[in-house]
């Protein structure tokens, strides 16, 4: 008879894969080992492969759970097309909130997995890439789905994505404000590049 789950089986579950993004995160995945991980949890190796078989498994939940609470966020994300825009990147820079471990490891080891699993989480990826390239879209029409849409999405990203390098929480801007910072940024600029680029043939 299989071994029925402790009640805190899914917060012990997480806390593990928060722990394991830090040291990933610091260590890199080859400097990072199971007894690395279980130390900092605070529990032993037996009981570490008791949620886990190996580190690859770690590495794979860990990225798994970070992008679907990506995706989640920014689905739920649903206002009018102006501001579309916002809502999305507001939502993503409050998901990375405490994060910024797991998206670390997201950018470094994601290709570290075998190629059946990194399609699904690249699969993830591409429907952040999708929904916020889509907001985009509607909140400009000038450029809607034309050669500028993809640049522009991307660029959005890397403000985003990369925010953690510099943001310091409670100095400067918010988070709400640096979301509309970069909303503001994509949106006019995105109407101000169209001017300069040739209409599709």
């Amino acid at each position: 008879m299989a071994r029925p789950r402790a009640l805190d089986y899914e917060l012990k579950r997480k806390a593990i894969l928060h722990r394991a993004a830090e040291l990933i995160a610091q260590h890199g995945y080859a400097g990072t080992s199971i007894t690395m991980i279980a130390q900092a949890c605070g529990i032993s190796k037996a009981l570490l492969y008791h949620y886990y078989p190996d580190k690859s498994a770690v590495l794979y939940d860990l990225l798994l759970d970070h992008l679907t609470q990506l995706v989640a966020a920014v689905e739920a994300a649903s206002r009018t097309p102006q501001d579309r825009v916002y809502a999305i990147a507001d939502a993503l820079l409050e998901t990375y909130r405490d994060a910024d471990a797991e998206h670390q490891v997201q950018i470094m080891a994601l290709k570290l997995l075998p190629l059946a699993q990194q399609d699904v989480l690249r699969g993830l990826e591409r429907q952040l890439v999708a929904l916020l390239s889509g907001a985009i879209a509607e909140a400009v029409p000038v450029i809607g789905h034309g050669p500028l849409l993809k640049p522009v999405t991307m660029s959005a990203f890397g403000m985003l994505n990369w925010h953690y390098l510099w943001f310091r929480e409670g100095r400067g801007l918010t988070r709400a404000q640096y979301a509309r910072l970069v909303t503001d940024l994509i949106v006019s600029g995105a109407v101000v590049a169209a001017a300069h680029v040739p209409p599709a043939s």
